[in-house]
């Protein structure tokens, strides 16, 4: 998205700059045409307003004459009272010895040669179009007759210097482009960071933390996003706060009948009958005691549960091993050294290892082998329980789903507590056709 807008931003900073700089670029190629046109203008006006005044010799009019060739760099050409020329102007220029004389819209002089006052027929100079170039033509009366000025400037001179003036337009442009990317990446970044935190914070709050919260700065509308999911946030923390509870409240509540229970197991006549019913009962009692921890748990460990998976693996395997070991069944252990944290409550991962173990001693003969394996990875870690029986049957995951007189519930006690860790499960076959259940865990 970020991409997108700063896009968006230079191509329309694109967009402004051209329509400035192209006018720009064609404004100033016309007007150096019109300076170098007014420049051999002034020029021819000059040595006229020269040849009024000083009435210079044919020689010192050939000097001037050279001495303004020299220093301009224009051809320049005089064409006396008596038809001939002093200068030099290209032979396509017009108006040379060679090339004939003026072209038609050129100033002229009066019907005949003869002497006019100074200042008669004081013309202004005019610059026609001549073959290659541009020449300015001016008449300079003398007692002796008129003279005609001429000031030749070639098409490859007459835009001498524009180079510099494109090149200036050009880097401006450039430097513009360049702040309004600027200006681009500083409002995009400004504009997607909080959305980027934002997002982040839904991800958070998918996963079951319900203690992120989104950011609250940035545009106002990027704002009020994050304000209206922090409310959300909050809503779904009470929620679940009251939801909790309220297990809680009812779990405890029925301690009461549990009481009265043992009470009445207790006053059997018959011994052998008042303990097994009083077992029963303080079998219940745990397990309600189980949910009454289970619903108040994130009080007390934080709104996200976590666990020394190496710790429970050991101490499950411990505990199971007086029942594989009574049955001969060879088992295989890998559990890493030093604590390995995942992102699930002790309990949950007991009960998780607890199910997959059971399934093995329940679902496979006995002396079947079996291996436990937990490993670091990437994310957190991976456990696997694998045996060489006979396999999984399928859809044996969905909860409540059993073809062998269990619950179905042992695998979907396993899938919730691998998804709730932020990982999942997958069932397949090992080698041997027996099952191979993997639980990817994610660290907190």
């Amino acid at each position: 998205m970020r991409r997108r807008i700063l896009l968006l931003v230079v191509g329309m900073t694109t967009l402004v700059v051209l329509a400035f700089a192209v006018p720009l670029a064609v404004l100033t190629h016309n007007v150096i045409g019109e300076q170098a046109d007014k420049s051999i203008a002034e020029q021819a006006r000059g040595i006229a307003a020269s040849l009024r005044t000083a009435r210079p010799s044919r020689s010192q009019l050939a000097a001037y004459v050279t001495r303004q060739i020299r220093d301009t760099g224009h051809p320049v050409s005089v064409r006396l009272p008596d038809g001939e020329f002093v200068g030099s102007t290209p032979a396509d220029g017009g108006g040379n010895p060679a090339g004939g004389g003026a072209p038609s819209d050129a100033p002229r002089p009066p019907e005949g040669n003869g002497p006019r006052p100074i200042g008669a027929n004081d013309n202004p100079p005019q610059v026609t179009s001549a073959a290659g170039g541009t020449v300015a033509f001016a008449i300079a009366p003398t007692p002796a007759g008129f003279n005609q000025v001429r000031v030749y400037l070639a098409d490859s001179k007459r835009y001498d210097g524009i180079g510099s003036w494109y090149l200036l337009i050009v880097g401006v442009s450039v430097g513009l482009l360049v702040l309004g990317a600027g200006a681009g990446e500083l409002s995009t970044r400004r504009i997607t960071r909080p959305l980027v935190r934002t997002a982040h914070t839904a991800q958070q709050l998918a996963l079951g933390d319900t203690s992120a919260r989104a950011p609250t700065d940035g545009p106002r509308e990027v704002a009020e996003v994050g304000t209206a999911l922090n409310r959300l946030a909050d809503r779904i923390d009470e929620l679940i706060a009251e939801e909790r509870e309220t297990v809680a409240d009812l779990s405890h509540r029925l301690r009461t009948p549990l009481t009265t229970l043992r009470l009445e197991a207790e006053a059997l006549r018959d011994p052998a009958e008042a303990e097994r019913i009083g077992t029963r009962v303080s079998d219940l009692e745990r397990m309600l005691s189980a949910v009454i921890r289970a619903a108040r748990r994130p009080e007390r460990e934080g709104r996200i549960p976590t666990s020394d998976a190496s710790a429970v693996v050991r101490e499950r395997v411990e505990f199971w091993s007086a029942l594989t070991d009574e049955q001969g069944r060879h088992s295989d252990i890998t559990v890493p050294d030093g604590p390995l944290r995942v992102r699930a409550s002790a309990e949950d991962l007991a009960a998780a290892l607890d199910a997959l173990l059971e399934n093995v001693v329940a679902h496979t003969a006995e002396g079947t082998a079996f291996t436990v394996t937990l490993e670091r990875t990437d994310e957190g870690a991976r456990l696997v329980v694998a045996d060489v029986g006979t396999g999984i049957p399928h859809a044996a995951e969905v909860r409540g789903r059993s073809d062998r007189g269990s619950t179905g519930l042992g695998l979907d006690i396993a899938r919730r507590c691998a998804e709730g860790a932020g990982g999942s499960m997958a069932i397949g076959s090992g080698p041997s056709g027996g099952a191979v259940i993997t639980l990817l865990l994610h660290s907190p």
